[in-house]
């Protein structure tokens, strides 16, 4: 792990927390832990209510609100972008010029927003730099 910020998109997270995820799970883990230990560590408002939505409805064993819950609260201590009107503006214009969903949009423009040199998410195009964010997948290796 470098020594940068770095932006979690949700499906890093919710890979974090599903014990059914295999590989992609220990991996996603220990990203999580890592990031934990140097406190570099970047969510949005986004990524914290897909996670909520992930881990209680869509993954195999989904786990109770509750725990969800406390999950959210701690993550809260991590550095979380605002997701506010002009970012849905920025947003938009993201997805217009490199033509990704509005809502992996609003990712970049979170981790942009951050000043997050790294965003680790497996939906966007690896390697590709969007402004000054470069995009990796933490399971390209697989």
């Amino acid at each position: 792990m470098q020594d940068d910020k770095t932006f979690l998109d949700t499906n890093i997270l919710v890979y974090a927390y599903d014990n059914t995820a295999g590989q992609k799970h220990e991996i996603a883990n220990r990203i999580v832990s890592d990031l934990w230990s140097s406190g570099l560590g970047v969510l949005s408002t986004q990524v914290l209510q897909e996670f909520f939505v992930s881990v209680t409805t869509k993954i195999p064993r989904p786990m109770d609100i509750r725990t969800a819950k406390e999950i959210i609260s701690d993550l809260l201590t991590w550095n979380i972008v605002v997701i506010d009107g002009q970012s849905v503006l920025n947003g938009v214009d993201i997805q217009v010029k490199y033509r990704y969903s509005f809502w992996d949009s609003l990712i970049i423009e979170a981790a942009l927003k951050a000043d997050s040199p790294l965003l680790l998410t497996e939906d966007l195009s690896d390697g590709q730099v969007i402004r000054s964010v470069t995009v990796r997948n933490p399971f390209r290796e697989m």
